[in-house]
């Protein structure tokens, strides 16, 4: 339906619904504390579970619709250019937060483990682009094992979050997860639980929106499937991730920050199982190129930093942010700069 507009309105629908994805971010991030505290869930865990699905739902409608119109690189990279992207916003919200590195702070044993998990879910898929091509019913077998192993993984990251085996130590810069008003656990989530699920729907219809204007760039003008998957529609619809995160800084709420980062990108492996679900032409894994192999191998290698920061916990590092988050920056710098530059011939327009 966007196929026969002009490039102005072209690009004013890719604003509008870019806009409606975040300015509903921002009340889902407010709502998602209230409802952590009233739940008593713990602000990881609801960063985790509820806000980083939420945020993540206009990149999964992307990469599901991409893989429907057989553009398995357009998937596969939104969802893995969108993990990377979102690390990166973890060392943004560290600038942001001038009292101690972001990762010290938000000391929180959740949060390690679901960037552990974060890794793990990530090899999987990288196994099967390694592995032999294979598919049954169009779906190949490590789409079910990554699914499996994100339902068991979460299910434990419960486990660690109600009865952790080791605590942080805790220091001067270390924030608590408390409620701010401690008569909150005594109301009901009912309420703000509806409007976060209206917030969530109107985050799935931008999302919408953002993926047929990105089928439409790489058909009209020519675009790299994997430059517009991980670099455009990638990054806008992460955007919620970093509004989220960088208020949830605002607030106070640093383990919240932390864990829907994380959260949500241990979500988004899931994007890759829906694809997998969605592309009918055999196995997406084997139907991209290398540009999307590289994106993924970046999130890996972002994660497993992000991971090293929480474990060191380094309280100031160089321009008062930590050493972690300037690797961060620098890593995902270069995969931009070798997605533009340096593409040579890999990762083509789609299956």
């Amino acid at each position: 339906m966007f196929d026969d507009l002009s490039v102005t309105l072209l690009m004013t629908f890719f604003a509008i619904a870019g806009a409606a994805v975040v300015l509903s971010s921002i009340k889902a991030t407010e709502l998602a504390d209230i409802i952590a505290d009233r739940t008593r869930m713990g602000e990881a865990m609801a960063g985790g579970l509820i806000l980083g699905a939420a945020t993540s739902l206009a990149g999964v409608v992307v990469s599901v619709d991409a893989a429907m119109s057989g553009d398995a690189s357009y998937a596969f990279s939104n969802a893995v250019g969108g993990i990377a992207a979102q690390t990166l916003f973890l060392a943004l919200a560290d600038m942001l937060h001038k009292n101690a590195n972001l990762e010290h702070a938000a000391a929180e044993p959740a949060n390690l483990f679901q960037a552990v998990m974060l890794i793990m879910l990530m090899s999987l898929p990288l196994a099967a682009m390694a592995g032999p091509e294979m598919a049954y019913l169009g779906i190949h077998p490590m789409s079910v094992l990554l699914f499996l192993a994100y339902l068991y993984c979460a299910r434990t990251a419960g486990y660690v979050a109600d009865d952790p085996m080791w605590k942080p130590v805790q220091t001067g810069d270390t924030r608590e997860d408390e409620p701010e008003d401690p008569e909150e656990a005594d109301r009901s989530a009912f309420r703000p639980a509806m409007t976060f699920v209206g917030l969530v729907a109107v985050m799935g219809a931008g999302g919408w929106v953002i993926s047929q204007i990105g089928g439409t760039f790489i058909t009209r003008f020519g675009l790299a499937s994997s430059l517009v998957g991980s670099l455009i529609t990638a990054v806008v619809t992460s955007l919620p991730e970093l509004v989220t995160t960088l208020v949830a800084v605002r607030r106070g709420a640093l383990q919240l920050a932390v864990g829907g980062i994380i959260g949500g990108n241990t979500f988004d492996t899931l994007f890759l199982v829906a694809s997998d679900v969605a592309y009918r032409d055999g196995s997406i894994y084997h139907a991209v190129g290398a540009s999307d192999l590289y994106w993924l191998a970046t999130g890996i290698l972002m994660t497993a930093i992000l991971l090293a920061g929480l474990i060191l916990r380094q309280r100031r590092g160089p321009a008062r942010i930590g050493v972690e988050s300037v690797a961060m920056i620098c890593v995902y710098g270069a995969a931009v700069l070798l997605e533009v530059f340096g593409r040579g011939g890999g990762g083509g327009t789609g299956g």
